[in-house]
């Protein structure tokens, strides 16, 4: 194991951030500072070969070892992922890694039972919905939120993607209406309330499910089920943050279902994480997977596409939200943290590690565009158009 040198960078840390200030403070209460001016964060360990341990290893195993408490970062946690890297630092552990997180996702592609996908949105969703309220806004919407500035807040935020989600799917008094994984229930109940459809959600949290109904109280209907248990059909449909969970050999099945569901002319709203084109699993996505999402899969924005027109959806809108989650995910991180006492009183000292490093490495990847997030609006194929501009997607742009 070598040495950290302080006078000296590492060739590992050359694409790091230069000019950053940090320290690392050790148990016997000696701290050393590298950089000139204030610390933006400190690294909290044991000893200096701890130090080497945190610096040296890949992602997931800072990662692991972080959430477990075997070190700690005071101040800015996303500019300690940022300054820490995160990609493995040795060929072979980086092989071994992806080849780990490749394996789970054929695995899970290959092999998830409609149970297993139940069990892992509950390993999720169902920690508990205090949890949740502790940094989520008061409507609890669990998705990319939509900042007219960046002082906008969140529940402001989350209002206006509420609404832009309505406004691209045109939604019009009396249509039915579905919001497959409707999470807690502000999306249907935001188009009911306000657009006066007649809304159904469906989840397979049952948590999130409990929860909308009582908070709906009869305005609109939540079924705890899977989405492919659905029948009827609809005027519009929306898709938010659920398609994470469908995967790459289950993404044609998912259109043909909602192609099934809908109206022949009605439109379909997919808004879902992306990962850049070229971008292959490796230590980060194993942790999500292991960690927060099990079952999870983020896949190309042109294999959603082609799966989409493959199922006889013609895409009408694209739009990438990717800034808007960074913002997201940073108030969340913000909330959950300044939260720190109050969270300790529903979930352990673990699971609070596990939701701030997630969040603040969200934040950055966002940022950096390491995933991006889109809104697709599609209609099926040959479908007539009501509208023949984009204007009532975004009325104030004019104004401006």
């Amino acid at each position: 194991m070598r040495s950290v040198t302080w006078e000296n960078e590492r060739a590992t840390e050359t694409a790091r951030p230069t000019g950053l200030c940090w320290s690392a403070r050790f148990k016997d209460g000696s701290e050393q500072k590298k950089g000139e001016g204030t610390p933006r964060f400190t690294l909290c360990v044991a000893d200096r070969q701890a130090l080497e341990y945190v610096l040296s290893t890949d992602a997931y195993s800072a990662a692991a070892a972080f959430i477990r408490g075997g070190f700690d970062v005071e101040g800015d946690l996303e500019a300690a992922i940022r300054f820490r890297g995160w990609h493995p630092r040795s060929g072979v552990r980086k092989y071994i890694l992806g080849a780990l997180a490749r394996g789970a996702e054929r695995f899970q592609s290959s092999f998830q039972t409609r149970a297993q996908a139940a069990r892992n949105i509950r390993f999720h969703y169902d920690r508990s919905n205090d949890f949740y309220r502790l940094f989520l806004d008061p409507r609890m919407v669990y998705s990319c939120a939509y900042f007219r500035t960046p002082e906008t807040t969140l529940e402001e935020a989350q209002i206006a993607k509420l609404d832009l989600i309505c406004r691209k799917l045109d939604l019009q008094p009396g249509e039915h209406f579905l919001d497959v994984g409707c999470g807690w229930g502000a999306l249907v109940a935001h188009a009911a309330g306000q657009y006066g459809v007649a809304a159904t959600g469906c989840t397979l949290s049952r948590a999130q499910h409990d929860h909308a109904l009582a908070t709906l109280r009869g305005r609109a209907d939540v079924f705890e089920c899977d989405y492919r248990n659905l029948g009827g059909s609809y005027d519009k449909i929306a898709s938010i943050g659920m398609f994470e969970h469908v995967g790459r050999r289950r993404a044609h099945e998912y259109f043909h279902k909602l192609a099934g569901l809908l109206e022949p002319n009605g439109l379909l709203l997919n808004h879902a994480i992306a990962r850049p084109a070229g971008d292959q699993e490796d230590a980060s996505n194993l942790f999500v997977r292991r960690h927060i999402f099990p079952g999870a899969e983020l896949i190309y924005l042109w294999e959603t596409l082609r799966a989409a027109e493959e199922s006889g959806f013609e895409v009408l809108d694209v739009e990438n939200l990717r800034p808007h989650y960074a913002l997201t995910c940073r108030q969340w991180l913000h909330r959950l943290t300044g939260q720190r006492e109050a969270a300790l009183r529903i979930v352990n000292e673990a699971t609070i590690r596990t939701w701030r490093i997630w969040l603040a490495a969200c934040a950055l990847s966002f940022e950096e565009g390491c995933s991006s997030v889109y809104q697709v609006l599609m209609s099926k194929r040959g479908a007539p158009r009501r509208r023949m501009t984009r204007e009532h997607m975004h009325p104030d742009i004019g104004r401006r």
